[in-house]
């Protein structure tokens, strides 16, 4: 059985006793960053033995994984923060795992996205989550097809990225779309942003960008 485990965004207080069980208790756990996992392992005194599973090295693995698994072996998967498949490495195991016939399950837990979505303010009752846009190819497209979603829309964003992001989004929305941005959650700095797509450029192009950025983008009005 595969279990996937998220790993706390900040907090080490939402490390949940069932994800720290469940990997007492398994064969081994894939990490994304063995040192990173391994440091909140030690902290919580939690015993395993580590495995990297990375956007590296993943397809070169799988086979051995689900192999393993097959003849019988619990694992867990980790990311370095959050759930695994959310914009982290993962989707490609599990898909594989039940492909093959191995049970998947996903611990509930921390992952970014669903607190900046709740606190924006903004519906979301229904929601477009599109974590971290292209770099280049694709971006203008997928920039231009959100300015016409009328759904709320999430974006994952790096901060040395975030000024030119906002820039984009008052090219594309107009600088009166209602945006909400979150940094730092569930960490000692978190903060949340909330206005204008202009009001919230102006903000940031003011104050240096500084950690991970969620983005919550108002859909289009009729």
């Amino acid at each position: 059985m595969l279990t996937v485990v998220p790993t706390p965004i900040g907090n080490l207080g939402d490390f949940t006793p069932r994800a720290m069980e469940s990997i007492a208790a398994s064969d081994f756990v894939l990490a994304e960053d063995t040192r990173t996992t391994g440091s909140l392992l030690r902290l919580k005194g939690v015993e395993a033995r580590l495995r990297p599973f990375h956007a590296h090295n993943e397809h070169k693995v799988l086979e051995d994984v689900v192999a393993a698994l097959l003849a019988g072996a619990q694992a867990c998967l980790c990311s370095d923060a959050g759930t695994p498949g959310i914009s982290d490495p993962g989707f490609l195991l599990v898909r594989a795992c039940i492909e093959a016939g191995v049970e998947v399950i996903c611990l509930p837990g921390a992952t970014a996205f669903v607190p900046a979505l709740v606190v924006s303010g903004l519906p979301c009752d229904r929601f477009v989550y599109e974590g971290f846009l292209p770099h280049k190819k694709g971006r203008m497209t997928r920039l231009k097809a959100l300015a016409e979603e009328k759904r709320t829309t999430v974006l994952y964003e790096s901060p040395h990225r975030m000024v030119k992001l906002l820039g984009e989004l008052v090219a594309h929305c107009g600088p009166d779309r209602m945006i909400s941005v979150s940094r730092e959650l569930s960490k000692k700095f978190e903060e949340t942003v909330r206005g204008t797509t202009a009001e919230v450029q102006a903000h940031f192009t003011e104050h240096a960008p500084k950690g991970e950025f969620v983005v919550v983008v108002a859909g289009l009005s009729d």
